[in-house]
């Protein structure tokens, strides 16, 4: 993860100039690197070159202006960096699968209720895979009945929604900010013995709003006595605050005896944190690993046995 900090300064920049015009070199000046090395570097965490990072973003952001507003598609087109509508509509059914006009169509009433949707679910649960709203996913932590998840068609990195964990706004519990104890999570687990004896990297975009303690993506490998093999929760590198989207990865090893995996991303406290296009994949073992060892810090041999040090 050496290069991690200078790809999420990249994006950052990306994010905050997504309208203007934006070239490799530019951005790779940003950081101090080459632009084919950097090129090399963002490819290789994002899982994408930097053009494409960017046109699928543009995209993205054309899509909610053409189902939350009533600007017209060369408007669009043009605010999201295409030379014409024409460019722009071959660009976007191919991410899409629809022309603009007739996405607008279809989604613009689907938007208005996903939006909306927050009010009534916000006091909800969801314990297990059956009950939640998300397919695939439930919710799960120390405090449950703090936390709240949902589909939002609002913020978004890719496609159209992403995944929502949030404290709703009807949240009376004033200690819960002050009790690090208390977080909920929004996971999935499944088995581990398509992955054993391999490096995998759960990894993706991550956009957060008033958070008060932290949040981060985690994951754990157990074997079949529930002993915890591998695990990081981004403890020593959370996310706090405002931030907008962002790249973010764990990498573990999967030993022999595996038998599940867990991952998800956990809010501790009060605060909204959205995730988007996620990726689990097979890595090499050149890339580093950000399992927490909670042995690293102990010395490697006994000291001081005679006091006089």
């Amino acid at each position: 993860m050496k290069h991690t900090r200078h790809i999420q300064h990249s994006i950052e920049y990306i994010e905050a100039h997504l309208h203007e015009q934006l070239s490799l070199q530019h951005i790779a000046a940003q950081i101090g690197f080459a632009p084919n090395y950097f090129h090399h570097l963002f490819s290789r965490a994002v899982g994408k070159g930097v053009a494409d990072y960017i046109r699928q973003r543009r995209l993205c952001q054309s899509a909610l202006l053409l189902i939350t507003t009533e600007q017209g598609i060369l408007d669009i087109a043009m605010q999201c960096g295409f030379e014409s509508q024409e460019a722009f509509t071959r660009a976007f059914k191919k991410e899409y699968a629809l022309p603009p006009g007739r996405y607008r169509k279809l989604f613009q009433q689907d938007a208005t209720l996903t939006y909306h949707k927050g009010e009534s679910t916000m006091n909800m649960t969801y314990t297990s895979p059956s009950e939640s709203p998300i397919e695939g996913w439930f919710l799960s932590g120390t405090s449950m009945h703090h936390y709240a998840i949902e589909l939002d068609g609002a913020q978004v990195h890719t496609g159209r929604q992403s995944a929502h964990l949030y404290t709703p706004s009807t949240d009376q519990a004033p200690s819960m900010a002050m009790q690090e104890q208390q977080f909920g999570t929004l996971m999935q687990q499944f088995q581990a013995h398509a992955y054993r004896g391999k490096r995998m990297r759960f990894s993706g975009f991550v956009k957060t709003s008033t958070v008060q303690q932290s949040c981060g993506l985690w994951m754990r490998v157990d074997d079949r006595y529930e002993n915890v093999l591998q695990f990081d929760n981004m403890h020593n590198r959370p996310i706090t605050g405002d931030c907008d989207w962002n790249h973010y990865a764990i990498v573990l090893d999967i030993p022999p005896e595996s038998t599940i995996i867990a991952f998800g991303v956990m809010l501790v406290g009060k605060g909204h944190v959205w995730i988007d296009s996620l990726r689990f994949e097979e890595v090499g073992l050149d890339v580093p690993l950000t399992n927490l060892d909670p042995d690293a810090d102990l010395p490697a041999a006994p000291q001081n046995l005679d006091f006089e040090q």
